[in-house]
């Protein structure tokens, strides 16, 4: 084995790498304040080899990102460990860098002869920033599209040159699939060039002047081993044990929810997300830039921080002057300061916004029914994750009603997003609308003209609501029993997910509904009930609620099928182009609650089960 080593040194050298790695002379010996460089150093190869295997599974697109990144997530084993550790490691990277430099700057480690390394840590520290600023992008989900675009807007208002390097970062006038690769471009292939050239040149340039140590020495120098080395060690444990934590906090603290970094809902421009904010890091900015009325911004974005850093890279200068590193150490102070506490006004003011909270909440549920239908037997289609929900009855039906129906109608109550317009409802309540309960509240006596169903509208006083009041109100006991018949008949008609199971177990109650509807309690006086009368003038009760007959209903209610001259003001929505196709009948299943529900809470999102 001897004569192996031997080998190995006279063809490679190792042992005088070694020893010139390890034999490092630490003045003063071994201290703690030494490990920060070594932590960022081995986050920055966590950062590396997890960010090789993500690539390994990545497909840069605005089709298939946020595909790659579920199934990274949810499908490949120990893919959502990969990301967590990938997504924590970068925050944990921020706070080392910022605590280096507090260190640097303290200990007078940037003044001459260290003037360039220290301008290196500056760029290492900014090239960092913008290596989490385009990784936010590359899940192509809600949170990282809009915050993305926040952040490229900022560039834009530069004076002079701020609109073309704005179009050159995003691709083209619009963000889309040129954003997302030239973001992964320099994510995985520019920036850690740029990161690993510098890096090289700034422990060269460590080694070459060695550490900056207090003085006076109150213990004798030490190698770099063993002792430096064990603390440093300890350090980078210290920092990995904090990532995993983070990336198992929800088995840690309990709650039920995915592992690893968060995957927001697919990214989708024609969908405003209120719940938009810069990772923390970054939120100081974004507070700071409130400061600034309309007009004025470009003081907050470009100007103002330009002097910052100016600042940053005079400090080696402004530290030959007697007072100057005193000076440097409070301005720094003050400016971590300024940070942290605008950092802070920014958490304190989300938390106290009922708008924002609410957009937060929406943002989650909308994420997880996203992996919900991901991990359907549909799964996602060809045309990427934002098809997801825009084909989800639950999710595209409420915004349908609340912007069409609810100036009417209301659902539950509201206006179908939980809301409860100030106006009263001068329309039906729909929810439940063909139900069984539906069905026997609209033929109540008591019922009928309440707002709830009639009450609003000028079928109040009409044919129906008069037969209702009038006869259904006085009759028989046995006729009242017909009736709740009847009830189950007419509403099997609309084969409503809901009611499967008491449909099928009702068969003969359903059969003889439907012969006393046609035959006894007088409902084939006006409508037509699986017949041609052509007499008939009433809505036809032949398939009664499906999804057939609510389709027509919204595209037309004053059609031949419904209404005729009697349907009191509400739009052909399909007729007069109001509604497409799809989204009348996006509305129609929300309304009969026709959605894809898994038969067992899925793995990634049992705590977003969504309900109507």
């Amino acid at each position: 084995m001897k004569s192996l080593w031997q080998w190995l040194d006279h063809r490679t050298g190792y042992r005088q790498i070694a020893d010139l790695a390890l034999k490092e002379n630490v003045p003063g010996g071994s201290r703690w304040r030494y490990v920060w460089g070594s932590t960022l150093i081995f986050t920055l190869a966590v950062q590396a080899i997890t960010g090789v295997f993500l690539w390994m599974a990545y497909s840069p697109s605005a089709q298939t990102a946020w595909p790659s990144v579920y199934y990274i997530q949810y499908e490949m084993l120990g893919g959502w460990l990969l990301r967590g550790l990938h997504h924590f490691t970068a925050q944990a990277m921020i706070v080392l860098l910022g605590i280096h430099l507090l260190q640097v700057v303290f200990d007078g480690a940037y003044r001459a002869p260290r003037e360039m390394n220290f301008w290196f840590g500056l760029i290492l520290l900014h090239l960092v920033l913008a290596l989490s600023l385009t990784g936010y992008l590359l899940p192509w989900d809600q949170k990282g599209y809009w915050a993305t675009k926040v952040a490229t807007n900022i560039a834009g208002i530069a004076p002079g040159l701020g609109p073309l390097l704005q179009r050159i970062v995003v691709g083209g006038p619009d963000y889309g699939h040129a954003t997302l690769t030239r973001f992964f471009a320099l994510h995985a292939g520019v920036l850690p060039g740029l990161v690993l050239l510098l890096l090289t040149g700034h422990i060269y340039l460590f080694r070459r002047h060695g550490l900056t140590a207090k003085t006076p020495l109150r213990r004798p120098d030490q190698a770099f081993w063993p002792d430096q080395v064990l603390k440093d060690v300890l350090a980078c444990l210290v920092v990995m044990a904090a990532v995993m934590a983070l990336a198992l906090r929800h088995q840690i603290e309990g709650v039920p929810g995915a592992p690893g970094a968060a995957l927001g809902a697919p990214a989708d421009a024609t969908e405003p997300y209120s719940a938009a904010r810069p990772e923390w890091y970054f939120l100081f900015m974004f507070q700071f830039l409130k400061l600034f009325p309309q007009g004025t911004e470009v003081w907050g974005a470009i100007i103002i921080p330009s002097v910052v850093l100016t600042g940053l890279f005079l400090m080696p200068f402004l530290g030959k002057f007697p007072r100057g590193h005193r000076v440097n150490c409070a301005a720094l102070f003050a400016l971590g300061g300024g940070i942290v506490l605008l950092t802070v006004g920014a958490l304190r003011q989300d938390r106290d916004d009922p708008g924002y909270q609410a957009a937060v909440k929406e943002a989650e549920r909308q994420a997880g029914r996203a992996v919900v239908l991901a991990q359907s037997p549909r799964g996602i289609p060809p045309t990427g994750g934002v098809t997801l929900l825009r084909t989800d009855p639950l999710t595209q039906g409420p915004r349908l009603f609340a912007k069409n129906c609810a100036s009417c109608h209301r659902f539950d109550g509201h206006d179908g997003l939980g809301r409860v317009p100030l106006e009263p409802a001068s329309a039906s309540d729909l929810k439940g609308f063909a139900g069984r309960q539906w069905l026997t509240g609209f033929l109540d006596p008591e019922q009928i003209a309440s707002l709830h169903y009639f009450g609003g509208t000028a079928l109040k006083d009409g044919k129906m609501a008069r037969f209702v009041r009038n006869k259904v109100s006085v009759f028989s006991p046995e006729n009242q029993e017909n009736l709740k018949k009847v009830v189950v008949a007419l509403s099997a008609e609309a084969r409503l997910k809901s009611q499967l199971d008491a449909d099928q177990r009702d068969k003969a109650t359903i059969r003889q509904g439907a012969e006393l509807l046609k035959n006894q309690i007088g409902c084939t006086d006006c409508h037509r009930f699986h017949n041609d009368d052509p007499d008939a003038s009433a809505p036809v009760l032949t398939d009664f609620g499906s999804r057939e007959w609510l389709v027509g209903l919204i595209s037309n209610p004053a059609g031949a099928a419904y209404f005729h001259d009697r349907n009191d003001r509400m739009p052909a929505f399909g007729d007069q182009h109001m509604l497409t196709p799809q989204e009348i009948e996006l509305l129609a299943d929300w309304l009969r609650g026709d959605w894809y529900e898994p038969p067992d809470p899925p793995r990634a999102a049992a705590n977003s089960k969504a309900g109507s």
